[in-house]
């Protein structure tokens, strides 16, 4: 049986993970009899944790946000991946979260017992992030759009699309998504009659939102799918289809989520979706991939390719033949 200190750390981490618990539940985690159970919530409440009791079978308790709720407490692991996170978002894509995560970190220190805080110190030594280049998003646009999202509130914009048209939207917004590089709004364009997918840093929020709406179910291949379609190869007047005589995992070192989607067929083979406005940007692209394949669609970059191929095969034959003489 764990201790009291322990267990009453086991306790508070139980019901930091899911707030909501039953006395039987809790009491069967840490195996203990309820009754210590309620022992333990007594003495967390006098801590100053916000645990209020809830009825039904077997009794339940809530811990409650805010007020004075004591600092977060984290296992080893945890407090490496949060240290993790703060050192590599000061390259991210939100404006500002560098010098926040910075603080954080700072503060994360503080309170690290000096066996963990030697090893986020190494790390934070040895690390280095690589700055990710173009626009960011502002904090407020994220979170004023995720509070939308949760609500189910319409949002009214401005929005500057790919080639910079202006243009005033209005949208029932459904998932925020992040690719490495953009921030995407995924969410039902309410004049298009659609699903679109928006830049967040091309967006202009206007007060207040809309209405309130009902949620609509989701498309059928995923959110994750149809944005990343969305943004690389359904806008596009070429979109290749290929197959890819590699695994799912080989191709996406190669292949970035922000230039075409993969999907796997077995340990050896997958699809590769991929789009450019350009065939002979489509044919340099595949060609360069490191991996044999196969197009399925369109046509044209099929005969592109055997155009590309009799240049190059002629470039090269010309170059050997000035060698040689």
């Amino acid at each position: 049986m764990l201790d009291t200190s322990t267990r009453l750390l086991r306790l508070l981490s139980l019901m930091q993970t899911r707030p909501d618990r039953t006395g039987p539940e809790l009491a069967e985690c840490l195996e203990v009899t309820p009754r210590t159970v309620r022992r333990d919530i007594e003495r967390l409440r006098e801590l100053g944790y916000p645990i209020t009791s809830v009825g039904g079978v077997g009794g339940g308790y809530r811990l409650g946000p805010g007020g004075s709720l004591p600092p977060l407490l984290l296992d080893d692991e945890e407090a490496v991946a949060v240290a993790v996170g703060l050192e590599t978002a000061a390259a991210g894509t939100v404006t500002g979260i560098g010098e926040s995560s910075a603080r954080a970190l700072a503060k994360l220190h503080q309170v690290l017992p000096v066996r963990l805080r030697s090893r986020v110190r190494s790390l934070s030594s040895a690390l280095v992030s690589l700055p990710v280049l173009g626009p960011t998003v502002d904090p407020g646009t994220l979170t004023a759009i995720a509070s939308a999202v949760r609500g189910h509130e319409r949002l009214r914009f401005d929005y500057r699309g790919m080639r910079d048209a202006p243009s005033r939207r209005e949208a029932e917004p459904y998932r925020l998504v992040h690719n490495e590089r953009r921030w995407y709004l995924f969410a039902w364009d309410t004049g298009r009659e659609d699903w679109r997918s928006f830049r967040v840093d091309r967006m202009a929020l206007r007060e207040p939102n809309g209405p309130r709406f009902r949620p609509r179910p989701l498309p059928a291949e995923g959110v994750a799918e149809h944005v990343t379609l969305g943004v690389t190869t359904k806008r596009r007047h070429y979109q290749a289809v290929l197959t890819m005589y590699a695994g799912a995992r080989e191709v996406a070192d190669e292949v970035p989520a922000y230039l075409g989607l993969i999907e796997p067929v077995d340990a050896d083979t997958c699809v590769l979706r991929i789009g450019s406005d350009s065939l002979d940007q489509l044919a340099v692209w595949v060609a360069a991939f490191g991996f044999d394949f196969e197009v399925r669609e369109p046509p044209e970059l099929i005969d592109h390719l055997h155009t590309l191929t009799a240049r190059l095969r002629r470039a090269a034959d010309a170059s050997s033949a000035r060698r040689g003489s």
